[in-house]
């Protein structure tokens, strides 16, 4: 039995903003009078952890996405998009940045981190769509590179039952003034990476 419209799972490392788009959606959700419910983990998210985000629109129970549930992963690193996988749906859909962020054991040359290419292809085997981005890079095309969880934004948004205006105003209410337009531009260039 379905208990919510849509779920997600965003998933990333601490300072990539995971929470401002489950804090964004979230908003918008409430603006389109939605019953929202999220959970998340970010432990040691502030030294590159992993932060997880489950986020339920039009849920009825638990905030938590079941495993092998997802409508979207949401992955703003691919590598997390790999350790995450297990929650989404065989039909569902992943959106992966393909701009690694690479740990202190992969950088120390302790470690090796696997081939973009092949990380790909591991979700493409059990997934129904995979759309990966250099969503870091069309970030900084539209202005800041800082933007690049909006840009995954952008690209959730035609998958989601939130409208695209709810999404933007709730962008102006999370995001300073002063990055407001440089956001928006990163929102768009997301949404036409998908359409």
């Amino acid at each position: 039995m379905r208990t919510s419209e849509c779920d997600l799972v965003i998933v990333g490392v601490g300072g990539q903003g995971v929470i401002l788009i489950s804090d964004v959606i979230g908003r918008a959700a409430v603006l389109a009078g939605k019953s929202i419910c999220g959970a998340e983990t970010h432990g040691m998210a502030q030294r590159g952890g992993s932060v997880i985000n489950h986020t339920r629109i039009g849920c009825s129970f638990s905030p938590l996405v079941a495993l092998g549930s997802a409508d979207l992963l949401v992955a703003l690193e691919p590598g997390e998009a790999l350790r995450f996988a297990q929650y989404l749906s065989p039909d569902g859909v992943a959106l992966v940045n393909s701009r690694p962020v690479l740990p202190a054991t992969v950088t120390a040359g302790l470690a090796c981190y696997p081939p973009i290419p092949e990380i790909l292809s591991a979700l493409r085997e059990h997934f129904r769509r995979v759309v990966d981005m250099d969503a870091t890079a069309l970030a900084s095309q539209a202005g800041t590179a800082q933007a690049m969880n909006v840009v995954m934004l952008g690209a959730l948004s035609s998958l989601i039952p939130l409208s695209e205006d709810d999404l933007l105003s709730s962008l102006a209410q999370v995001v300073p003034a002063r990055f407001l337009e440089a956001n928006k531009r990163a929102f768009a260039l997301g949404k036409a990476e998908v359409e």
